[in-house]
């Protein structure tokens, strides 16, 4: 599903994703309302949102939208050169960002990224979100040889795949209070804030690779 009110942009999205075989365009938002309720009605497997639209903006979109019931996964797209909205977008939810001006293969190789679990930023917003978590956070020292459990790195690679506490709680046939419980374990090891920034530390030191 599309939500952007550039006419020009929009069509030449659609006439890009429409080359795909793979892709089927199901529902199209020009403003902020219209993409919640279309979301809700649609359910798509891919979003991509636009931040600067009218009525209600891409942040307030996703901060109204409870990804613990939805299925969707959103891919921010932005022409603006402040990744303050970048970094608040994937801490509200968001699983990608793509720039505006990118090359118009890395959308589509976006959409097959995210669709498929991982994280998608490209290397100029990648190092602007982890340098903001670094300040963000309280100065607690990290560990780049962390000392994790073999379930906790089982939890690491999820997370890093993009799954829900109870989807990870039904693949490692535990309860969601315990994948709870081995989050904060983590984040404590890690000296990590939220699931966004595990999933990028874990990227980033190769924590996904051999689990």
């Amino acid at each position: 599903m599309m939500a952007d009110d550039h006419v020009i942009f929009h069509q030449g999205v659609r006439k890009l994703l429409e080359g795909d075989n793979d892709i089927s365009i199901v529902g199209e938002a020009a403003n902020g309302n219209e993409c919640v309720a279309m979301m809700a009605k649609l359910r798509p497997d891919i979003v991509l949102l636009d931040l600067n639209m009218p009525v209600k903006n891409g942040l307030a979109v996703l901060e109204e939208l409870d990804f613990d019931s939805l299925s969707s996964r959103v891919i921010v797209l932005t022409a603006a050169e402040d990744d303050r909205d970048a970094v608040r977008a994937m801490r509200l939810g968001a699983r990608g960002i793509v720039l505006k001006q990118s090359a118009s293969d890395l959308l589509v190789k976006s959409i097959h990224c995210v669709y498929g679990g991982e994280i998608w930023l490209d290397n100029r917003i990648t190092a602007e979100v982890m340098n903001a978590f670094a300040k963000s956070s309280d100065g607690g020292a990290r560990r780049d040889k962390p000392l994790l459990t073999d379930r906790e790195k089982q939890v690491v690679l999820l997370i890093a795949q993009g799954q829900r506490n109870k989807e990870i709680g039904e693949s490692l046939f535990i309860s969601e209070q315990t994948v709870k419980n081995h989050l904060h374990n983590i984040f404590d090891k890690l000296g990590v804030s939220d699931r966004l920034e595990l999933a990028l530390y874990a990227i980033h030191h190769r924590l996904t690779e051999h689990t």
